[in-house]
């Protein structure tokens, strides 16, 4: 059986290794040129050639957003940077131009095409004109029920990919001029400025909003996989990279644990805690179960909380002293009940109950971000680099 793909955003190197070392198939970037995240980091032609040789010793794969909806002043040098980005190392391209999907094919045959979310695909018809085309896989639009998705796939046989986890467009993804009017920021040249999460006020002075929610298949991973669907895509090439580990390391945790037939109504609720602690937003599964409406939307404001569980990155274990070494990221203090979690899926629970500075001094409380910090713990796990620590509990404990 193939298994399925889990593909997962990377708007920087770092991010890139991260998502891979917690279980992402693959990884979607962007070049410094011709991509949709004109806000992100993004990759030079060095770091994208870093970036294929750090995955393919994995055995995994990077795949390029060359999906603009491209103007005449785009197309300058845009076949030159092709050919640097092929020679660099990248698996695919995500893109939605006909011509750049004809110049790749041409060109480039051993490099797989897939074909944009961003070209809004809803139909099996569209699929096979572009299977023509030599698209390899098809992005296929968010706005999608269960039942299109299989009859698409069914008719077209062709690989599909669609999206699992995220943020969702108020307006089809690819069909949106909302930041362009409002802000003169081109969505679909990769400025978008998500007017779509303004607040508004309408005529009797009272706040409205036409947000959407973000979303959220943990649920539904088992039924996307027994479609037939190739690959599942979380958004979010800014997103932290507490984030990022987070919702890839659990995603991997609910495919592995469908294929190895122990899937469990307790592990799922305890996996979708676990997304719901990471977000700052309410999820719906939108189009998939039911046409979506209001009940998947914000429409009188909401309340998007900043995310505290996120304390510290691991740096180093001295297991001769038993001490952990992390960056500090929020703020946390003696016997909060926190979890150490590892991209090979390891999660060890503790209190802290030694807390030293960098110059190990004791303390109790840790309360600068960005600081150097070494925790007490006594465990006998492989500890990974990009380990993490987020908190589970607050104590009671009164600092002074």
């Amino acid at each position: 059986m193939r298994k399925i793909e889990l593909l997962s955003p990377a708007g920087d190197l770092e991010r890139l290794k991260v998502t891979l070392s917690y279980g992402a198939d693959a990884v979607y970037i962007g070049g410094e040129k011709l991509g949709l995240r004109a806000n992100a980091t993004n990759f030079s032609i060095d770091e994208i050639k870093e970036g294929c040789d750090f995955a393919h010793k994995l055995g995994k794969k990077v795949y390029l957003t060359l999906n603009i909806v491209f103007h005449n002043e785009d197309m300058d040098g845009v076949e030159e940077y092709i050919k640097e980005v092929v020679d660099a190392g990248i698996d695919a391209f995500i893109v939605s131009d006909p011509f750049i999907i004809s110049h790749i094919k041409k060109n480039y045959p051993n490099v797989e095409v897939h074909l944009s979310t961003q070209n809004s695909t809803t139909n099996y018809e569209t699929v096979e004109y572009f299977k023509n085309e030599g698209i390899d896989r098809v992005v296929l639009a968010r706005e999608l029920s269960k039942e299109e998705i299989k009859e698409i796939i069914d008719k077209t046989h062709v690989d599909i990919e669609v999206f699992i986890h995220g943020a969702m467009c108020t307006c089809f993804s690819g069909r949106c001029a909302l930041s362009n009017y409002v802000t003169n920021r081109d969505a679909n040249r990769g400025g978008c400025a998500q007017v779509c999460r303004f607040s508004f006020i309408n005529g009797d002075n009272k706040e409205f909003t036409m947000a959407t929610k973000d979303m959220n298949m943990a649920r539904y991973i088992s039924d996307l996989i027994d479609i037939g669907v190739v690959s599942l895509k979380v958004e979010g090439r800014m997103r932290s990279l507490y984030y990022l580990a987070t919702v890839i390391g659990t995603y991997r945790k609910i495919i592995d644990d469908y294929y190895n037939n122990n899937l469990t109504e307790e592990k799922l609720n305890t996996y979708e805690q676990r997304l719901a602690r990471v977000a700052n937003r309410e999820v719906s599964s939108h189009y998939f179960l039911k046409e979506a409406d209001y009940t998947d939307q914000y429409y009188t404001g909401r309340n998007e909380a900043s995310n505290q569980d996120y304390l510290g990155q691991v740096i180093s274990y001295d297991k001769e002293n038993k001490l952990l070494k992390i960056y500090e990221r929020n703020y946390f203090k003696l016997h909060d009940k926190v979890e150490l979690f590892t991209p090979l899926g390891s999660i060890v629970e503790f209190s802290v109950e030694k807390l030293y500075n960098e110059d190990m001094e004791e303390l109790d409380v840790a309360r600068h971000p960005d600081s150097i910090y070494y925790l007490y713990l006594d465990t006998d796990i492989k500890i990974d680099e990009y380990s993490m620590i987020r908190l589970i509990e607050k104590s009671d404990y009164n600092v002074l």
